[in-house]
This record gives C-alpha cells, sequence and structure tokens, in this order.
C-alpha cells in the first residue's frame, strides 16, 4: 500500500510539472542581444547594409502547441543605424520613415507554422512601417531553448529572414535605380522574466 502511495505521489508530481511545462511561456526580448539588419541594392554598385537596435517585444512560445506561439516586436526607428550620419539624418526625413510622425516600426504575428523539425517556423505577421500595415512572412530557426548560463534565466534564441518591398510601405525614393527590395536578418535572444526576491 505504501508503495501505491509513493507511486501515486510521483505519477501527481510528474502530471503536475507535464503541464505546467506545457504551459505558453512568455519570453521578453532581450535588446541588447537583438538585431534586425536590412540590405538593399544601390544602382547596382553595392549592398550596403544597415540596423535597427533597442528592439522591445515578447515571445509567446507553447511547446505543446507551436501554433499557438506568438511574436510582438516594436523597433524604435531612431535607433536606426547605417553606420553614416548623414544618411541617417536623411533617412529619418519625412520622404522616407517620416520617424517624427511614426517613431515606430511594428511586427504582430498573425500565424505560426512549425515545420516537422520543430526547429523551423514559417511566421507570418503584419508589418506596419510609417503608418502603412501589410503582411509579410519570416523564416525563423530556433538556436536553442533552456537556461541561459550567465542569468539562470529560461531563455530563447532565434534567427529570422525575410524581404519585402519598401515602396509597400510608402517609401519609394529611387526606385527602381535604389534597390526597392529589402532584405531582413533577424536574431534575437529573450528570457522569461524573474521574479524580484521579497526584502
Amino acid at each position: 500500500m505504501k508503495s501505491l502511495k509513493v507511486f501515486g505521489l510521483g505519477l501527481a508530481v510528474a502530471v503536475t510539472t507535464t503541464l505546467s511545462m506545457a504551459k505558453p511561456v512568455d519570453y521578453k526580448i532581450d535588446p541588447t542581444h537583438t538585431a534586425t539588419v536590412f540590405s538593399w541594392d544601390h544602382f547596382g554598385f553595392s549592398t550596403p547594409y544597415a540596423n535597427f537596435s533597442d528592439i522591445q517585444g515578447t515571445i509567446k512560445v507553447d511547446n505543446a502547441k507551436p501554433a499557438n506561439s506568438s511574436v510582438d516586436v516594436t523597433i524604435p526607428v531612431s535607433s536606426l543605424n547605417t553606420n553614416v550620419k548623414a544618411l541617417d539624418e536623411h533617412l529619418a526625413k519625412a520622404e522616407w520613415f517620416d520617424a517624427a510622425k511614426y517613431p515606430t516600426i511594428t511586427f504582430k504575428s498573425t500565424k505560426v507554422e512549425p515545420k516537422k523539425d520543430k526547429k523551423h517556423f514559417k511566421i507570418t505577421g503584419n508589418l506596419t512601417v510609417k503608418g502603412i500595415t501589410k503582411p509579410v512572412v519570416l523564416d525563423a530557426v530556433l538556436n536553442k531553448q533552456g537556461e541561459h548560463p550567465m542569468t539562470k534565466a529560461q531563455s530563447i534564441g532565434f534567427n529570422a529572414t525575410t524581404s519585402f518591398k519598401r515602396s509597400d510601405f510608402g517609401i519609394a525614393s529611387y526606385v527602381p535605380n535604389v534597390g526597392d527590395k529589402i532584405t531582413v536578418q533577424i536574431t534575437t535572444e529573450a528570457s522569461v522574466a524573474q521574479a524580484t526576491p521579497k526584502k
């Protein structure tokens, strides 16, 4: 009888643990380990790169049902860095990003489709740039999920790529000489918020 009780207790613990692990988990994006790098064609001579930083947002992960996962990201236009100060200032003007009127870029997922290997995902969502919202698709890969060795927080990391036409978002100056197609590479780390110790 005692062994039966022990078995029952162990089973209850196992079930409870499994259920708790199955719940969706919110990971807060770490802006210090997140970057959005984009590139374009420049008159056929070069392929310049620029990036955004200070990216904020949440990645909701449902390991039991990955299709229920989601991504919600906000990017400050003021963080744009082309490595050319004059160009940064120029791109902030009304004919480009119009940063004064539209200070943020957002992406909100509408569908997450996991591949068979459970490491690759097709993430469809609404990208809003300069007040214009269009659907885009991210091809994402899960790099790692588990305890972060430095912070000890449960963490997750992804890489992703996408592309779209900038003219679709009202940024069409110099097309086609300066490429319309924008190619984007994303890398991110995100962690579960740790409870503040009670004093």
